[in-house]
Formats: structure tokens, sequence, C-alpha cells
């Protein structure tokens, strides 16, 4: 069972965005074990308010990029910001929605809770390609996945700035391949794994990931809301362990008995390889094994 992050504190007024996706209702169900915990998402789901109350999360239903404060719960001390536009999907829609929620929002709601400890959710898609190194906290921006990308990093200089004028501790963690009974990459990748389709990576094998189950994204992320600083901690958000994407999927095509086809396309996004180091040293290790991940997510989705 997953341990509650914060759990030798209590008292916490939580807001978690975000919080029926992936990220965010593991880490809401989670804290909600030890604190007061409100979960803000747009619940588009039938299920999704259901989700949150059983949970022990109360939901605030609306999107954080058109909320105003007096919607906003009151006396909260903590905030895990996980709401966004994401990843691909942000490749579909308008580009000046995606800075709007990524971005602005994000300053708009570290300045609703001056002084509260504050987590903004970036990415690991926020930083250049450093070919078959492990990218740094201090590598050069770029662009992975295109308006998400540049929004996200607009983000981090938005809620760095809004985070000093609010007296806000700030955490901004850059989340790269998270996975588990919620989804996740390598979730995907099995799905096409058994839909006898092809694995499409990037050609500069070996396209090197460190996935991060469940179990450990919700531990850590606690940890992240605990280190807020004033002087905000900026840290890579990953797996202990390195893995190739071409390992683990082989290793995911053993456990459900299927071939793997990989294709390699100069078009794919190249892999997002983090340098942990420092992430050790302010958060911790992880302590699922990547091959129990892949095994658990095999066993759910096999």
């Amino acid at each position: 069972m997953t341990t509650a992050p914060g759990a030798d504190q209590s008292g916490w007024r939580v807001l978690v965005t975000g919080a029926t996706g992936r990220v965010g209702f593991p880490v809401a169900r989670a804290l909600a074990a030890r604190h007061t915990v409100f979960g803000l998402a747009r619940c588009r789901h039938d299920d999704d308010l259901a989700r949150l109350e059983g949970a022990g999360v109360v939901p605030v239903v609306g999107d954080v990029a058109e909320m105003d404060r007096r919607q906003l719960p009151e006396g909260i001390t903590h905030v895990f910001h996980a709401a966004a536009r994401l990843g691909r999907e942000a490749l579909d829609q308008d580009w000046q929605q995606v800075f709007e929620t990524n971005a602005q929002a994000s300053g708009r709601l570290v300045a609703a809770y001056p002084g509260a400890r504050f987590v903004y959710c970036s990415t690991g898609s926020a930083y250049a390609y450093q070919g078959r190194r492990p990218l740094r906290e201090d590598d050069p921006p770029g662009v992975h996945l295109g308006a998400y990308s540049l929004s996200k990093i607009a983000g981090e200089a938005v809620v760095r700035y809004a985070a000093a004028q609010a007296g806000s501790p700030l955490t901004i963690i850059r989340i790269f391949s998270t996975y588990g009974p919620e989804g996740g990459t390598p979730v995907n990748r099995l799905r096409r794994i058994l839909a006898g389709k092809d694995v499409v990576l990037y050609p500069d094998e070996p396209n090197n990931y460190n996935p991060i189950f469940e179990d450990d994204y919700v531990r850590l992320a606690g940890r992240a809301l605990e280190v807020a600083s004033p002087e905000p901690v900026v840290v890579n958000f990953a797996g202990s362990e390195t893995v190739s994407a071409e390992d683990y999927c082989a290793y995911l095509g053993e456990l459900v008995g299927l071939p793997v086809r990989i294709r390699y396309d100069a078009e794919a996004p190249w892999p997002i390889w983090p340098d942990v180091t420092h992430m050790h040293a302010v958060l911790g290790r992880t302590e699922v094994p990547w091959r129990d991940g892949m095994r658990r997510v095999a066993e759910q989705f096999g």
C-alpha cells in the first residue's frame, strides 16, 4: 500500500490541482489519509466526483485557467499544482490556451495563497536534447513537445516570480516518465504491443528513461511539498534506475507472451533521460525496481 506523503505531520489543508489525473489523483488520495485535501479538477467523466469523494478528497469542480479566487477553498497551506494542458494533447489545442493554463493560471494560483508551500509540476520535456547523456537541472531549455514544452518553460518562470512576490516556498519538479495503475508511457507502449502495433522510438538508440512507478512518485511528491523553499528547489523527478525503452518493452513482451516490434522514426520524440543525482539528495531514492513496476502494469493491463 502506498505510504501517505507528509505522514510525519498533520493538519495541512492541501489543494491538489489536476486531481483526477495520473499524478494528481494518487497524490491527492495519499495526502487525504493524513490531511484535509481539496481536489480541483474539471471532472469531465461520470465517475470523477465519486472517485474523489471515495478517496477522501473534497472535490472542487472547475478549470484552473478559468476560476477566480473566490471559487477556491480558503485556508490552504500547501498546493500541489499538477493541472495542465498535457503533452501531445497540447499539440492539438490552441497554443494560447496552453500558455494560459500552464503558465499564467499557475502564477495566479501562487498569488491566491501567499505563503503556502507550492509544488509546480513541470516536465522533462522542457529540456533541449543532449544526446546520449542524462539531463541535468542546469541544462538549457528546449522544445521536445511543441507548445507544451514552451508553456512549461514559461510556467517555471512565472511561478518563480509569483512565489517570490507572495513569499511562498516553492519546489519545481520536472516530471519524467510516470506510470502505474493510472497509465503512463510504458502502459501506452504495452497497449501497442498487445495490439500488435509498432513501438515507435527515436533513432538515437538506446532510448534511455528513468520510469517512476506510482508508489514512488506519490511518496516523493509529499517530500517535494516538505522541501519547498523561498530559494526555489528545482529538481528532476524520475525513477532511480535507468532502463532503455527497448529493454523494458522487450520485458513487457516477455510478460504478456507477445513479440515486440520496434520501429525507429526521426519524427518520434527524443528520449528524456534524467540525471537524478540532485533528486537523490533532496527528495530521496525510489524503491520500486523497474522490473517490478513493469510486471505490475502487465498484470493489470495485459
